[in-house]
């Protein structure tokens, strides 16, 4: 009988679970697993969005088209480009704000929601934001390089300046979530691991070498593939900031795909870029898991 019940018992728990997840995973299947499989029919066809009774099978054509997209491959480029400046720095800045504010002074609480700010402001505000403060004109940030006897700058105006640009403010904008990451793995580290490497007089740098970066390896191994992803997927700061110019510097891939998915709605097309897009990223998270794991 106490069997039974125990047996009832656990399968209400799971029943229960189920019902909990349930709401996540009917929004997943909705607007993840349905739309990818979609993109896969559609990447076969020759869909027009305003014609959606007249599609064909037109096998490989649609992929076979992208190895000569001038402009696909440039906004792959500017994407790649992105991604390799923007991790690093954005990771490097997360982490030395989380050293930062993870020891104990004055007003700590007080910084780490300073720090922390940037990141749940909308990114379509902050891009506004910063392309007022960035106007070559009239733009506050060249009116203090004025004031400082230094020539204006051009920003995102400039082919050489306009990424570079996008990148920082990226940067800043982002690196307050994985700071909170960050301090949280450093909780995470024995003070006491600290207090004997000092007894065995091993300086700041050698302690940040030997006890920090190895306590913080799984959280960046967690931080590195979920950064990349995000930064492949940037859209917001170059369609707001820049519209994607100048001559096409900043476009990035999912804004060529909303631009031609929308605009000129051939729907075949665009999804057999986001599909080829959606394994490319698989494969990108695989390869960095099994890298940074033998690491």
């Amino acid at each position: 009988m106490k069997k039974t019940s125990k047996v009832k018992y656990r399968t209400d728990e799971v029943m229960t679970a189920y019902l909990f997840l349930l709401p996540a995973l009917l929004l997943a299947l909705i607007f993840i697993v349905v739309p990818i499989i979609l993109a896969f029919i559609y990447g076969f066809t020759d869909y027009y969005l305003l014609k959606p009774d007249e599609r064909t099978f037109i096998g490989l054509d649609n992929f076979i088209r992208m190895l000569s997209d001038d402009l696909l491959i440039q906004t792959f480029k500017n994407t790649v480009y992105f991604v390799v400046l923007v991790v690093p720095i954005q990771l490097g800045m997360a982490l030395g704000l989380a050293l930062i504010i993870n020891k104990k002074f004055r007003g700590n609480t007080y910084y780490r929601v300073a720090y922390f700010a940037p990141a749940v402001l909308s990114l379509v505000v902050i891009s506004i934001l910063w392309s007022v403060l960035l106007n070559p004109s009239s733009g506050l940030i060249n009116q203090l390089l004025s004031s400082l006897g230094l020539p204006k700058q051009p920003f995102l105006t400039s082919t050489s300046q306009a990424m570079p640009t996008l990148v920082l403010i990226s940067a800043w904008s982002g690196c307050g979530y994985q700071m909170l990451i960050f301090l949280a793995g450093l909780k995470n580290i024995q003070p006491n691991l600290y207090e004997a490497a000092e007894i065995d007089g091993a300086n700041t740098w050698q302690k940040f070498k030997h006890i920090t970066i190895p306590g913080l390896r799984a959280v960046s191994m967690f931080l590195i593939i979920t950064t990349t992803i995000q930064a492949f997927k940037l859209i917001v700061q170059p369609m707001v900031m820049t519209g994607g110019g100048p001559d096409y510097k900043t476009m990035t891939l999912l804004q060529y795909i909303y631009e031609y998915g929308f605009r000129h709605r051939n729907t075949g097309y665009v999804s057999a870029i986001t599909l080829v897009f959606t394994i490319f990223l698989v494969v990108v998270s695989i390869v960095f898991k099994k890298v940074l794991k033998e690491e």
